[in-house]
C-alpha cells in the first residue's frame, strides 16, 4: 500500500517512457480500455476493516466481480507492514505501543508505511483478460504508474517512475505501490501523499535496510515530500487516470460482511501481524 513507504526496491531496468509527450504505451489519462470500474470512495475508522477491505476486492474480482477503483484515507495513525517483512527490523514498536499507534500486516508485499491523515490510498482490483498490459509484474507498474503520471500532468505535476514502483516530484518520493498477484486478477495499490508526516515517520518507522539506488542514505524526513494538492483534486486525478469508472457506489452489505470476518480472524490478531 504505499508516498508513506518509505522502503521501495532496487530499481529495475526498462522503466516506462519518461517523456512528457503524449505515449500510448504509457497510458495517458483515462488509459484503461477495459471494462468500466466500479468506484468506490470509502473509508473505515478501523485500520484492520481498511486493510481487509482491500482483501475482498481482490477475491470478488479474482471469482469474477466487476473491476474496482476504491479511494480511501485513514482518519489516524497506524503502521502497515508488508507481507513478508520481519516487524523488529522494520517497526520501532516500543514507541508505537506508548503511543498508542496500531501495526498492522497487509497482504500485499513491499515496504513499511505509515497510514495517516494526508496519505491518500487508491487501490485497483483488475482481472488480467480485462487489462492484458497488468498481466506481467513490471509491465503492469510501469502501465498502472504511467496512467497515474499522465493525469497528474495537467495540474502541473510532472512525477517521474523510479526505483521499482515509486514516483517521485523532484527527487522527493510522493507516492509508493505494491502489488499482491492471483491467478486471475491483481491488486495494486498506492498512496499520493498531499500532507507529509515525516514526523511521525521518524518515530515508528525503522530506516530500511533495502532502498533503492535514488534514495541514497536520505532519512524519511529527507527522502519523503508531498504534493502541492488537496484531497477532492486528487480524487478527481484519479478518477481520470483510471478513466471509465461507473458512478460512485458503497460497498454491498455482503462486502462488509466479509470484512468484519476477514479482520476478526486476520487482520486483528497477533498471529497475523508478528508472524515474522
Amino acid at each position: 500500500m504505499p508516498a508513506c513507504d518509505t522502503n521501495g526496491k532496487p530499481p529495475l531496468p526498462d522503466l516506462s517512457d519518461q517523456s512528457d509527450s503524449p505515449n500510448p504505451s504509457d497510458g495517458g489519462s483515462s488509459c484503461l480500455t477495459g471494462p468500466f470500474l466500479r468506484w468506490l470512495d470509502f473509508s473505515f475508522d478501523d485500520p484492520a476493516l481498511n486493510l481487509a477491505l482491500e482483501e475482498v476486492l481482490l477475491e470478488d474480482v479474482e471469482r469474477g466481480a466487476p473491476d474496482v477503483l476504491r479511494i480511501w484515507e485513514s482518519p489516524s495513525r497506524f503502521v502497515v507492514l508488508g507481507s513478508g517483512q520481519v516487524l523488529a527490523q522494520e517497526v520501532i514498536e516500543e514507541n508505537c505501543l506508548r503511543d498508542g499507534v496500531p501495526v498492522l500486516r497487509r497482504c500485499t508485499a513491499g515496504g513499511c508505511v505509515l497510514q495517516a491523515p494526508g496519505c491518500l490510498n487508491y487501490t485497483l482490483a483488475l482481472r488480467y483478460e480485462h487489462f492484458p498490459e497488468t498481466r506481467a509484474l513490471h509491465s503492469s507498474y510501469c502501465f498502472i504508474l504511467g496512467c497515474l503520471r499522465r493525469a497528474l500532468m495537467p495540474a502541473g505535476l510532472m512525477l517521474v517512475h523510479q526505483g521499482a514502483c515509486d514516483l517521485t516530484l523532484g527527487d522527493l518520493k510522493v507516492s509508493g505501490n505494491a502489488q499482491r498477484r492471483k491467478r486471475q486478477a491483481l491488486l495494486h495499490h498506492g498512496t499520493l501523499l498531499y500532507k507529509s508526516d515525516t514526523a511521525g515517520m521518524e518515530r515508528y518507522l525503522a530506516e530500511p535496510r533495502e532502498r533503492p539506488d535514488y534514495r541514497g542514505v536520505r532519512s524519511h524526513a529527507t527522502f519523503v515530500g508531498q504534493l502541492p494538492s488537496q484531497r477532492d483534486e486528487l480524487c478527481r486525478i484519479l478518477a481520470a487516470a483510471f478513466g471509465r469508472t461507473e458512478p460512485l457506489a458503497q460497498p454491498s452489505a455482503l462486502e462488509l460482511d466479509k470484512c468484519e470476518e476477514l479482520a476478526r480472524i486476520k487482520y486483528r490478531t497477533r498471529e497475523w501481524t508478528h508472524r515474522r
